[in-house]
């Protein structure tokens, strides 16, 4: 079999599958992941940069250690794309920004080092929303991806991981690392309609990444279904020198209970108050993926959540400014700074915040993660949709809003983990999506909510029409 013979939309799983069978080898897979790069891209703005030497040299190494008898496990040989705030060693980190230099890094980041054990094949950088900082997946400097749901009208692919969302959405690679803020992960998951999964801080290390925001900054995949999102979650996991947040940390055990039968789960739902800005096509796929939940044993019950989830997100907000100008005010700060106005103006309100304002920050964050604790007394997740809204046009963009932020930056803010599932497409084949949020380090539960559904639909994601060419 070659890899003109497997779907250019074939999960990591499946091709791990294929290559432990001998059915196909990882240079072909890598060769044809490179070509549908080199075909779609162009027009898709999804990669800064392609390793395709390197590439294929790890792909040949896979290859070999299989000959062997020395496979480093189910994901040896599958490629797979970086957001451009993970260091590699000898290509420069540009985060999307023009303040950055080109200087190639000295260094590569824990995440990208532990799927280089696991033996996949980093094909390349992807885009990022300029430092990390936005929601919609916008980037005035460098380019704004492409979503692939509509090729007739450029729509918002989600941010911050746009190219992450956009690569794996229009089957260049069959999963991508991204990193989450208050959505990053999320968003381009819902906006693309894949799999995302945003980890507890510390579940992940952060060794040699750019930070944004410490106190928020997660990492994580982005996948075309359940079981790669967890494949790739259990290799990235574990102790990282560099973060000291991995120190202690339980180790990683994903739920044995049985893949179809989610009986004895309770699940909280918010009132309908708390959903009254969701778009009602948004709400209708929320509703059938409740109803399929349920049938899988599930007791769901509604109740209303503590606060508005816009109070969540400004809070969040805040800190995010602060802990932003901290990192990043050096670049952002000079009149005659680079980074663009949309970005820098995000990063410019940390400044206003003094560490008298910042400490009272963190108490509020501190109140709200107990009150919010409360209410999920007795529930083991929290469901809500990912986005309240389908992508929109690029051209009705409101850079100074953040809608796509008002069910994921809570999570953020009381340092839960969560999972984006897609729950179908609407209209003109537009994206809709499940958040399934988990206390912290329970990212096991969401997996294991967000498979059993995948396994009752006989798959989550759906492949763009106009990416289904070779």
């Amino acid at each position: 079999m070659g890899a003109d013979d497997i779907s250019a939309f074939a999960t990591a799983a499946e091709l791990g599958r294929l290559l432990a069978e001998g059915r196909v080898t990882s240079e072909a897979i890598t060769g044809r992941a490179l070509e549908r790069i080199a075909a779609h891209d162009g027009a898709l703005q999804a990669f800064v940069g392609v390793f395709a030497e390197e590439a294929l040299q790890a792909a040949i190494a896979s290859d070999q250690r299989r000959r062997r008898g020395e496979s480093r496990g189910f994901l040896d040989g599958v490629p797979y794309a970086a957001k451009d705030l993970f260091h590699v060693k000898g290509w420069p980190t540009r985060a999307g920004s023009r303040a950055l230099g080109s200087e190639p890094q000295a260094v590569t980041a824990n995440a990208v080092t532990r799927l280089t054990e696991a033996g996949m094949v980093l094909v390349g950088k992807v885009q990022t929303v300029e430092f990390a900082f936005g929601g919609w997946g916008t980037n005035h400097i460098t380019g704004t991806p492409l979503n692939p749901r509509d090729p007739d009208v450029p729509r918002a692919p989600g941010g911050s991981s746009s190219g992450s969302g956009v690569a794996v959405a229009a089957g260049l690679v069959p999963a991508a690392l991204g990193t989450d803020t208050g959505g990053s992960i999320r968003n381009p998951a819902a906006m693309c309609g894949i799999v995302g999964l945003k980890t507890t801080v510390g579940r992940i290390g952060r060794g040699s990444l750019l930070t944004l925001a410490t106190s928020f900054d997660s990492v994580g995949p982005l996948t075309r279904s359940v079981e790669d999102a967890a494949l790739l979650f259990a290799a990235m996991a574990g102790r990282d020198p560099l973060d000291p947040a991995t120190f202690g940390v339980p180790p990683v055990a994903l739920s044995s209970a049985p893949e179809h039968d989610l009986a004895g789960l309770r699940l909280t739902i918010p009132a309908p108050r708390d959903l009254a800005g969701v778009d009602p096509h948004v709400l209708e796929r929320f509703r059938a993926a409740l109803a399929d939940l349920e049938a899988l044993g599930a007791d769901i019950r509604e109740k209303a959540m503590p606060r508005a989830p816009e109070a969540y997100m400004a809070l969040t907000g805040e800190l995010m400014s602060a802990e932003s100008w901290h990192h990043l005010g050096r670049y952002a700060g000079p009149d005659d700074s680079p980074v663009h106005p949309d970005v820098r103006s995000r990063i410019l309100k940390g400044r206003e915040i003094d560490g008298a304002r910042y400490q009272d920050l963190l108490e509020q964050r501190r109140a709200a993660q107990i009150e919010f604790a409360a209410y999920l007394e007795g529930a083991d997740a929290l469901l809500t949709p990912t986005a309240p809204i389908l992508p929109p046009p690029l051209a009705e963009i409101d850079e100074t809003k953040t809608p796509l932020g008002t069910f994921t930056r809570f999570v953020n803010l009381m340092d839960m983990a969560a999972l984006s599932v897609p729950t179908g497409l609407v209209g003109t084949g537009l994206p809709t999506a499940l958040q399934i949020a988990v206390p912290r380090f329970e990212e096991a539960l969401a997996l294991r909510i967000g498979r059993a559904l995948e396994i009752r639909r006989g798959g989550l994601f759906e492949p763009p029409p106009a990416y289904q060419a070779p």
